[in-house]
């Protein structure tokens, strides 16, 4: 008799807090809007590795070098803390990391603490279908104002674009121990369109070193 009071059949499934975001009905809803000093973005990818090696290679902030664009040192700090440098054309931006949560194997979630950068996302590892592969999704909140200017002007790429690329370069480097580069090859004349397709994916921007610190 009481339940008949409390339930609702009609009502819609609500929402509940899940990987990289928000899900429901099994699916991811849109990241938040963006506003005048706050982007989102999210991207995932299907990696042929397993959750655990590819856990432990984001995890192994060190490396971050290797597979993130224009990110040229990450110093481990302490057990959750890391410095990073991002640095183009003679000119540098640092700031401090810290994890806030760490599931082996299945998600990491961290923050900036400091710096020139005001950032915070989480990468979720998830065992694809069958057992084929893992399904990498990263969520990131970029808090721009005066930091976005500067790296879009001292990176030669919008900051969400970056978090794409380095999902793929990452997914590269799982892979293949390497990542593929344009730089060098030949090509005519390229138009306007080509021009924008140059500036929008970053023809300028230079591909991380791929070097697979393990097979090192």
């Amino acid at each position: 008799m009481l339940n008949s009071f409390t339930e609702k059949p009609n009502a819609e499934t609500l929402p509940q807090s899940g990987s990289a975001g928000t899900i429901l009905n099994g699916r991811y809803l849109a990241p938040p809007e963006d506003n005048d000093h706050q982007r989102w973005v999210r991207t995932s990818a299907l990696i042929q590795s397993s959750p655990e090696d590819l856990y432990r290679r984001w995890r192994d902030v060190e490396s971050a070098p290797h597979w993130q664009e224009q990110i040229s040192k990450v110093t481990r700090t302490g057990d959750t803390t890391s410095h990073w440098v991002m640095g183009a054309t003679g000119k540098t931006l640092e700031w401090d990391s810290e994890v806030l949560a760490d599931e082996p194997g299945k998600r990491i979630a961290w923050r900036t603490i400091g710096g020139d950068s005001e950032n915070a996302g989480e990468v979720i590892f998830e065992a694809a279908p069958g057992g084929h592969g893992t399904i990498v999704t990263v969520l990131q909140e970029l808090k721009l104002g005066k930091f976005g200017n500067a790296w879009e002007t001292l990176m030669d790429r919008n900051p969400k674009q970056s978090v794409i690329e380095n999902l793929r370069h990452f997914k590269a480097l799982a892979e293949t121990g390497e990542i593929p580069r344009t730089e060098g090859q030949p090509h005519g004349p390229r138009g306007a369109i080509g021009q924008i397709k140059k500036s929008m994916y970053g023809e300028r921007v230079k591909i991380p070193t791929g070097n697979d610190r393990r097979a090192s």
